[in-house]
Parts: structure tokens; sequence; C-alpha cells
């Protein structure tokens, strides 16, 4: 009952701090085209609003170099945090973040407003557990109940909040941790749902069924959207490497430049490409349309300059972005498709929500959050078998690239780790297992060494954060570690069962 109570807690405050800030977030894009609108009928308004936009990244640098854990989306920080990794300071976080992601959204970055929720929400988390006198196991349980109510209040999706912030952040199924992070994101949700209205952030509708007889169409949309979350994330990931990364002077003010000029450009020129994508939306399923030409150019456009947004280290998310990449992808496959012989036009509608999924799975590898936010998205499971095919086969074919997933690398470039990473050692036949080390475990925080690993286990490979770590004596074991451990085939039941409870979490 204590962390059901605790979970209403911090999804009430979680739910607060984000039903503000997507307000502040609204209200600024709508101030943003009603200026640039009025600006664009003359160069001194177009050069005054280019004084607006220094103004602007120069606030926004001064604020994340007050604040550094504010940089990017925030879902690594919140990761960092649940490994205790990292030890965000909850109140900074809130007010810097806060009024970065507001003057990132005016500046008319292509950023989204998931990533930040989710971490305003972990911060909130942190901030309930710090008034309550909490230990530390129990702050970081909080914390991902904090995600899931800002995943749930950023979409109005409890359920994919609940299911993202166990995915992806915490690793973890356990009932105590799911029935607390579900009791957040629900009071989050209804509490947004009583100021902003019950309508979903993207109101899509599935027209037709999928007939069986094309489900081959399925498949090979979830390969395109596996290969298109590969991409998505190779760009991102070289954009960072390759341009930002070697600007190494006068940081984040060289690095925050870069998007903010560019900023300016698509404000007049392609304004549609401005913040998260709404008007994207409004587009797309506006009675005209789009063709697939400008469907493509959308698509393009909206990618490059998310990319370097983002790749900036600008305070700001990709998963409204990625949901609106998605959706462009599906217009574009499903107009193609509808020209086949046979095909029903209500498909192109159908494409455009799995496209969210495909993407999503592709991009994020959390297959399972991407079908539950399908069904809150459109209110039905009419599809779900449809929606379940594509994701799956997405997250299988971006597998098989050998690109990381999205997450994975920023939470590594956060807490460097790298292969060799100093942190983390019988004869017949031998079976493999893998475990995930979860928060509050008896093996986490402790060396290899120094865990009592049962008769004929063989501990080989640690993977953290994307990277593989070589196992040793004096390497240290982590919360949201993963590892690979050999075992005798006779032995197996008991040694398999040893090691579940060594590695599962303590509520």
């Amino acid at each position: 009952m204590a962390m059901v109570a605790e979970g209403i807690l911090v999804g009430l405050l979680a739910g607060g701090v984000i039903t503000l800030y997507r307000l502040a977030l609204s209200n600024a894009e709508h101030l943003l085209r009603s200026i640039t609108a009025l600006a664009s009928h003359s160069i001194l308004g177009m050069m005054g609003w280019a004084l607006v936009l220094l103004a602007l990244c120069l606030v926004v640098c001064f604020l994340v170099r007050w604040e550094p854990n504010t940089a990017g989306s925030g879902i690594p920080q919140v990761d960092a945090e649940v490994m205790d990794r990292l030890d965000m300071p909850w109140h900074r976080v809130i007010v810097a973040k806060f009024i970065e992601g507001t003057l990132c959204a005016f500046a008319g970055l292509s950023l989204g407003r998931e990533g930040p929720s989710v971490q305003l929400g972990g911060v909130s988390g942190k901030a309930v557990s710090r008034i309550l006198k909490k230990d530390r196991g129990e702050e970081r349980i909080l914390v991902t109940c904090g995600a899931a109510a800002g995943m749930s209040a950023a979409f109005h999706a409890p359920l994919a909040g609940v299911l993202f912030a166990v995915e992806e952040i915490h690793r973890e199924f356990t009932a105590p941790l799911v029935i607390s992070a579900m009791t957040a994101s629900l009071s989050a949700d209804f509490l947004v749902s009583q100021i902003l209205g019950v309508q979903p952030v993207l109101s899509f509708s599935f027209t037709h069924d999928v007939a069986h007889a094309h489900y081959g169409l399925l498949l090979l949309f979830g390969a395109l959207c596996g290969l298109l979350g590969a991409l998505h994330n190779a760009g991102m990931f070289a954009c960072q490497e390759h341009l930002f990364d070697r600007l190494k002077g006068y940081l984040p003010f060289s690095r925050y430049v870069i998007p903010f000029i560019i900023a300016w450009f698509a404000a007049f020129w392609f304004p549609d490409l401005m913040c998260g994508g709404d008007a994207i939306v409004e587009r797309m399923l506006s009675p005209e349309g789009l063709t697939i030409g400008s469907a493509l150019m959308l698509l393009v456009g909206k990618y490059l300059y998310t990319t370097i947004c983002f790749g900036s280290g600008a305070p700001g998310g990709t998963l409204f972005p990625l949901v609106i990449l998605g959706s462009l992808a599906g217009l574009i496959f499903g107009m193609a498709t509808v020209a086949l012989p046979n095909i029903p036009d209500g498909y192109v509608a159908n494409f455009m929500v799995l496209g969210i999924a495909g993407l999503f799975a592709g991009a994020i590898r959390a297959p399972v959050s991407a079908v539950v936010l399908c069904f809150e998205l459109t209110g039905t499971l009419d599809a779900l078998l449809a929606v379940s095919i594509v994701s799956i086969t997405s997250y299988v074919v971006a597998n098989l690239t050998h690109v990381e997933p999205f997450y994975e690398v920023g939470l590594g470039r956060l807490i460097e780790v790298t292969p060799d990473d100093p942190t983390v050692n019988g004869a017949g036949d031998r079976l493999l297992h893998t475990y995930h080390v979860a928060a509050g475990s008896m093996v986490e925080g402790r060396l290899v060494s120094e865990v009592p690993w049962p008769n004929g286990a063989l501990l080989v490979n640690i993977s953290r954060a994307g990277s593989n770590i070589i196992p040793t004596g004096k390497v240290q074991l982590m919360a949201l570690d993963e590892i690979l451990v050999t075992m005798n085939a006779d032995t197996d039941w008991d040694t398999d069962l040893i090691i579940h409870k060594l590695c599962e979490g303590r509520v």
C-alpha cells in the first residue's frame, strides 16, 4: 500500500509539472508562428528575429552550463539515475529543463517534449523520495515511476508510459514496480486530462482492417521500418561523432549556435519543419493531404533538422519527431501500396499508424511499448495483430543491422562506458543464460569476485549501455547490466534459480 500511495504522489506532482510544461510549449509555438508570420513581410523583421534567436541561444547555453544534466532529451540521465551512476539535483533540473524546453520551442527547434517530460517526471519522483526521506533503493524505483508518469502525461498514454519506463528504463518486471509505476502513470494522466482534455496528442484511426491476404505488405513494411530505424540511429550517431564532438571549445555555445541558425531559415522558408511536428500532422490529416513527393520532402527535411538539433545536445527529445517520421513513412508506403491492384484506399490511414509502431520499435528497440502506444493513440484493438507484426519485424531487422539502440548509445556516452571499462570473470555440457541486474539486487555495486556465484557458473560477458565488457574479478556490476553466464547442464535448474535470486530487485 505504501508504494501505491507514493506512486499517486509522484503521478500528481509529475502530472502537474508536465501539464504546465505542455501549456508552456503550446503557447510558445503559437507565439512563434504569429511572430514569424509578421516578421516574414520585411527584411527588418527577419533580422529582428535573428537577434531574438541569438538571445534565446545565449540563455539556453547559460542554463545548460548552470545545470549540465539538462542537455539532450533527458532519458539517458534518468537511465543513469536508476543505474546509480548519476545523482541529479532535482530542483535545478526541473527549473532549468522547463525553461530550456520552452525557449527551444519558441525558437522553433525540431525537438520533442516526451524526453524532457520523462526527465521532469523522473526528477519529480526523486523529489517525492527526498521529501519522504526514502533510501536510495526506493528512490530509484520512484524515479522510474516518475518517468512512467512523464511519458503518460506527454502522450496521454498511461499504459505506454508504464511499459516504456519498465521496458526501456528499469528493465525489470516485478509486481511492486509495475503496480507503483501504473499508479503514478494513471494519476498523472488523470490530472493532465482534467486540465488539457481527454483527447490523445495524436488522433489517428484505422479505417479498414488489413486482410490476411495482404499480410505480406505488413512484413515488408516492418522490414523497411527496421532499416529506417537503424538509419535514423546511425545518422544521429554520425552527426554527434563527426560534427558536434569535434567542436571542443566554448561549450555548449559553439554547438547550440548551429541549430539556432538553421531555425532562422526554417522559420521563414520551411515553417512546417519547426518544433515537434504538429504542423505536419495537420497537413497529413487535412482533406487536401500530401502527395508522395511532398511527404518525402517533409520526411527527409524533418529528419535532417531533427538530427542537427538533437545531435547538438540541445535540451529536447526526439520521440515526438520520431512519431512524425514514422507517420510520414507510413503515409508514403500506404500511398504507394494503394496504387497496386485490389488494395483499398483505406490502407493509407492504417500504415500511418503502423509506421509509428515500426519506427519506434526499430529506433528505440521497445516493441511492446510501440504496440501499446499505437493502441492508445487509436483507441482500438482492431489492428493489434497488424501492429504487432510490423513492430516485431522492425525490431528484428533493426537488430540484424547491428546498429545500437538509440538510448543505449546516449546512456553509454553519458556514463562514458567503453569495451575495456574496468568497472566489471567445469566439465561436461554447458548452457548459456542471460540475466539482468536489477536496481537494489544483491549483486549491484559488488565486484565480480565478491559475488557468491554457484558452483559451475562462469560469467562470460557483461553488456552495459550497448558495450560489451570483459568480466574480470575487479569489474563492478551495476544496475541494468545484462550478464551472460555459462553453467553445467546437469545443475542448470539450481544454478539458474540462485543467479535469478542474486540479480532480482528487492522492493
